[in-house]
Formats: C-alpha cells, structure tokens, sequence
C-alpha cells in the first residue's frame, strides 16, 4: 500500500502531458519519405515512439542500409514546429489532474527525449507552460535520452527527491524501461499506446480520469485500472477497481 506521499511525480511529455504522438508521427513520415525512406505515420509511430532523434536516425540508418543527410534532424524539428503551432492539444483532461496536483502541494516535473526547442513551444501552444515553469528537462540536458535512466535521474536530483520515491507517467515502452532502470515506479499510460507494450510498467491506465486516485489514493477518480501481473499484461486485461482504495499506488521496496 501506499504508506507516505510520492516526493515526486514525473510526467512524460510527449503523448502524456501533450497530444503530440500523432503530430510527430506525421512528421517523421513526411521528413522520411522525402529523403527517400518512404513510412507511413503509423509505422513510424510503431517503430519511434517515445524515442529521441538520435535514436530514429540510428534505427532507420540501420533498416535501410544508408545515412540520412545531416541536416534530418533540422528537418523533423521544422516540419513537427510547424504542425505543433497550428494542431497542438493537451491530452484530454492532463490539465484537470496537474490542477488536483497542484491543490494537493504534490511537487510534480517533466522529463522528455524531444528537443527543447519542440517542448518549449508545445507548452506555450497548450497553455501549459506555467504549470512545468523551471521544471522540465529534454534530450539535451543529458548524455543519453530514454531508454537510459539519465532524464529521470536528472530530474529527481533537480527537485531534491530520491528515486524510489518518485513515480513516472510514460507512454513508450523506452520510458517504461527508463523509469524502471531509475529505481522509479512507472505508471504505463495505454490511451493511444497497445498495453503489451508497457507490460513492464508497475500499473496500466487508459484515461487520465484514472490517474488521480494513482497518485492521490482514496476515491478522486473511480475508474478501472489494468494492472499487469508479475510483469505481464494478459490479452484479456485483468481488472479492478481503484474506487475507495486506502492509498493508491504502493512504493517500490
């Protein structure tokens, strides 16, 4: 059970915190099959999510047997810049549970593998900037992006807390396996994201309704939550409710 308040609660950006996911997909998509590795946005949601450029340029280089120019990553952040000032949301209710976040005193932060540049303008275009003011970090603020641990590690020395003691919200199974390499409990968020693919989170959830009453406790959001059994999602989602639980989420060791 939970037995004391989370010291930190980690937000994902990209498909977490803001609807970005289908609009960096395109993009890719676009950039790619311009240079002459034509993929659909759903492959390239498939094979890249949660991913830094870094990496999509490694694996696609690898697939396809040549280099990319070197200016593909300019490229992504020009097209996926200009899809974000016009397109952007926030996930649907994000703002509703970083608002209870906020009436609670729970410290909350972001740690993303996009670029600065792409997270800072998604935080304007949704409104969301004051929410996250000072307390974000992106794929430049480290060596290594997710799957490396170093974004969240980062983030829990920023803001003075002790990894076992944070919580992470992820959408990609790179940030599932980031969290878990921290020494974090990992919320896996499967609105848009097949649940197998986080089978290594602590808790799956499909609706930011949900996620109160897993990082609160007590009965703030009334909903079904997957939970994954020893470290598998079964193909019929094993199910219960978190309404009136004493606590929530429990913390790790």
């Amino acid at each position: 059970m939970h037995d004391r308040p989370w010291q930190l609660v980690i937000f994902d950006n990209d498909g977490v915190v803001v609807d970005s996911e289908p609009l960096a997909s395109v993009a890719t998509s676009q950039v790619l099959t311009a240079l002459g590795h034509p993929m659909t946005p759903a492959e390239c949601d498939s094979a890249f999510r949660g991913i830094s450029l870094p990496t999509t340029r490694r694996l696609v280089e690898q697939g396809r047997g040549r280099p990319l120019p070197p200016d593909f990553e300019d490229r992504y952040v020009a097209r996926v810049t200009e899809l974000i000032a016009s397109e952007l949301r926030p996930v649907p209710g994000v703002v509703a549970v970083l608002d209870l976040l906020d009436a609670a005193g729970q410290p909350y932060c972001m740690a993303s593998s996009s670029r600065r540049q792409v997270i800072s303008l998604a935080l304007r275009t949704t409104g969301l900037a004051e929410h996250f003011a000072g307390r974000w970090w992106g794929a430049e603020d480290v060596a290594a992006a997710k799957p490396a641990p170093d974004l969240f590690l980062l983030a829990a020395s920023s803001m003075g807390a002790r990894p076992m003691d944070c919580v992470v919200v992820e959408d990609s199974a790179a940030g599932v396996q980031a969290a878990r390499s921290a020494n974090m409990t990992v919320l896996g968020f499967a609105a848009r994201t097949p649940p197998e693919e986080l089978h290594l989170a602590d808790r799956i959830f499909t609706d930011m309704d949900q996620l109160p009453a897993l990082l609160l406790g007590g009965e703030s959001a009334p909903a079904q939550v997957v939970i994954d059994q020893g470290g598998q999602v079964p193909g019929h989602a094993v199910r219960r409710r978190v309404h009136g639980e004493v606590g929530g989420l429990g913390h790790p060791g």
